[in-house]
């Protein structure tokens, strides 16, 4: 479907883009199509008003998501295209906000996410890996991986990051469930983002009088010394404690999931268990992670991008997905290939907002796919392809069930 723009623009068509539920780690045809065709186009997804520019050439993205004169503070309190049927952030997120303000919120949590912080999460990730594999291998084959390793590990990591109690976990997995996906409506993804909020209102006004070795008690001595506001601070919190345990839920069982489905690749990792880190970074680059676009920006003046001009208060998304996919960046783009020396990809995003959590989500990654290879060297999918439940409606892909004997 395509109308005809205004503004100047009639050598851009809008198109909407439905964002079908896809099979395993099948490429959104409608992405490929504009990276090959027409690298900046113009978009209407299924919730929000009017239409939007979508940019999906790697260098434009890049461009987009680091210069300043595109704002993430602008998309507070305007209904712009998008796929979620809500904001998932809260209003004082990081997520909304430009810097400097973006620094000094970034600033709050960043002692949490260096190498030596996260290499303490280590011992107790990998125990924990060790103890859900041991009852899987209890319960004996067929045993679904999502309920047993890929769901309840990365939930447990951030729950320790965060400080968050064990007997508290259903709770934050179900939140989270309902806030990042688009079929649950907007009125429950709502509730269960109040909800999450009023738990972080508790939680750190508890931390501020019984601090511990964890992320909620370094917010709570951020709101008693001024330097956050406790709005400010919960809405830290909830994004960091959803959008890691649900992103990386989803990103290593699709990395399972692209191993057993191309035993080759698997069958090498066996054999050379030194090249994980590498063959890591390629999956991440490979995998469509997520279904079409996230949030998007506002373009502050009037900016030319891949030789077209976005006009003052137009809404811009940029695609991490096509950009990793980029013919004139990756040679064989999309094929999977761990020998990839140049692999600069942005699965975690660029400029100010890269993802703080992703040496987070890499050393998870590598304790999963660790475990899973020297621990079941016969490991496969139970069922065929064509059977493997995917989610529906969902922000970011993944697997329902993943079904696997050894």
């Amino acid at each position: 479907m395509a109308t005809t723009t205004a503004s100047g623009s009639e050598q851009h068509p809008v198109r909407f883009w439905a964002v079908e539920d896809l099979r395993g780690l099948d490429f959104d045809p409608f992405m490929a199509e504009r990276l090959r065709e027409e690298p900046v186009s113009r978009v209407k997804l299924p919730h929000g008003e009017g239409h939007a520019w979508l940019v999906t050439r790697y260098e434009d993205v890049k461009f987009v998501t680091s210069d300043p004169r595109f704002s993430r503070q602008a998309v507070l309190g305007r209904p712009i295209t998008r796929l979620a049927p809500h904001f998932i952030p809260l209003d004082e997120a990081v997520g909304f906000a430009d810097p400097p303000e973006h620094t000094r919120l970034r600033k709050a949590v960043a002692r949490s996410f260096t190498p030596a912080s996260l290499e303490r999460l280590r011992p107790r990730a990998e125990r924990v890996a060790g103890e859900l594999l041991d009852a899987m291998e209890r319960e004996g084959p067929p045993a679904d991986l999502m309920k047993h390793l890929n769901g309840p590990l990365p939930l447990a990591v951030i729950s320790d990051l965060m400080g968050v109690p064990d007997e508290h976990l259903p709770r934050m997995a179900h939140w989270t469930e309902v806030l990042l996906s688009a079929g649950h409506g907007r009125e429950a993804s709502d509730r269960a983002k109040a909800e999450m909020a009023a738990y972080f209102v508790e939680m750190l006004g508890r931390k501020q009088k019984e601090p511990g070795p964890d992320l909620a008690s370094e917010l709570a001595a951020s709101v008693a010394k001024g330097d956050l506001s406790t709005e400010e601070a919960v809405a830290i919190a909830l994004l960091i404690q959803a959008s890691a345990a649900h992103a990386v839920r989803n990103n290593s069982s699709n990395m399972v999931y692209a191993l057993l489905t191309h035993p080759q690749h698997l069958e090498r990792l066996r054999r050379e268990p030194g090249l994980l880190p590498q063959a890591i970074e390629e999956l991440l680059r490979y995998i469509p992670h997520r279904n079409a676009v996230g949030l998007g920006r506002i373009a502050m003046e009037d900016v030319e991008v891949g030789g077209v001009l976005i006009r003052a208060g137009e809404v811009v998304h940029s695609s991490y997905l096509t950009a990793n996919r980029d013919p004139s960046v990756f040679d064989h783009p999309d094929e999977i290939d761990f020998d990839r020396e140049h692999n600069p990809h942005l699965s975690f995003g660029h400029g100010p907002h890269f993802c703080l959590g992703s040496m987070l989500a890499r050393l998870e990654s590598e304790i999963m796919l660790t475990a899973l290879i020297t621990r079941f060297p016969d490991l496969r999918l139970a069922e065929p392809v064509e059977k493997i439940r995917w989610q529906r409606s969902a922000l970011i892909r993944g697997p329902e069930h993943l079904p696997v004997v050894w």
